[in-house]
């Protein structure tokens, strides 16, 4: 339901371990969990599926903040078979070069019709299962996205990480600090800048953007400026190669002042940090005030 709503409208690594890849990183797995996840949404409900596919840290972005999935998910929700069926889907994958850390982005449905997409990081266990410790939707049109039975596009896995996870989350901050003061001047080449060549762009409600072509296009459908605080929240895989993020952010559109929270996915390259995958969730408006009643 949480997603739905938000479609409508979310033991320390040491350095040695950080820098060891996995002989061979592939997203299937985490594939895989993204789809049992959301057929466990169809037959057992959404807040039944979002609790047992997510770890106990996990977050989501509603109500106009971050949350605690545990926290505002009801274990006792019962499934009803005759509400609008949540589907969802991945069109894209990747994985850290450590084998710990993914994410899945794709098409979603609401009672037969596509109203946007998600985006979630998973996180590989302790155990050697997968839960998600990010979920969020956007509502970035899926009109004309592959459906559920084409095999999602793999962002490949990166070549270099940063010394540990703590240092890679430092870089990746000082990044965020640049971007920021960028943006705040003029946020289309701000993120032009620092946008991955092969990365994904979602501006509701444009389609994806996919790779640099696309990029300007779909800047343009945001505000000239923006205000990026820095991040609050988010986590970095053991080989320090990728790492997710999310903060708050503010804009002006139409004289009105309006607010959000940016979700970054950030993989490091031979040539620098990267932004892989960017997307903005804005805060629902504030609630118009009753008329007062008549005297």
């Amino acid at each position: 339901m949480i997603r739905y709503l938000a479609l409508l409208a979310a033991v320390a690594a040491t350095p040695s371990l950080a820098r060891t890849a996995d002989p061979s990183p592939d997203p299937t797995p985490v594939i895989a969990a993204e789809r049992a996840f959301a057929a466990d949404g169809l037959a057992t409900g959404v807040d039944a599926s979002f609790l047992k596919w997510s770890a106990p840290e996990a977050v989501m972005i509603a109500g106009g903040g971050p949350k605690l999935a545990h926290a505002i998910l009801d274990p006792t929700a019962v499934f009803d078979p005759a509400a609008p069926s949540l589907v969802w889907w991945p069109n894209w994958a990747g994985i850290a070069r450590s084998g710990d850390l993914g994410f899945t982005t794709g098409g979603v449905e609401v009672g037969g019709r596509r109203t946007g997409h998600y985006f979630t990081i998973w996180k590989r266990q302790p155990e050697g299962g997968w839960k998600w410790v990010y979920d969020g939707g956007t509502g970035a049109t899926a009109a004309n996205v592959p459906g559920a039975d084409t095999e999602p596009v793999r962002l490949s896995v990166a070549t270099v990480g940063a010394a540990s996870p703590d240092t890679a989350m430092t870089e990746v901050r000082a990044e965020e600090a640049r971007l920021a003061t960028a943006a705040a001047t003029d946020q289309k080449v701000a993120h032009l800048a620092v946008l991955a060549e092969d990365g994904r762009l979602y501006v509701a409600p444009l389609p994806p953007a996919i790779g640099a072509a696309a990029y300007p296009a779909a800047l343009d459908g945001w505000p000239a400026t923006f205000e990026l605080k820095a991040p609050t929240g988010g986590g970095a895989s053991q080989a320090g190669d990728l790492v997710w993020d999310y903060g708050a952010a503010g804009w002006s559109r139409d004289g009105a002042e309006r607010s959000g929270w940016y979700v970054h996915l950030w993989q490091k390259r031979p040539e620098g940090w990267r932004l892989a995958f960017a997307q903005l969730l804005p805060n629902p408006p504030p609630a118009t005030p009753a008329p007062p009643p008549a005297s």
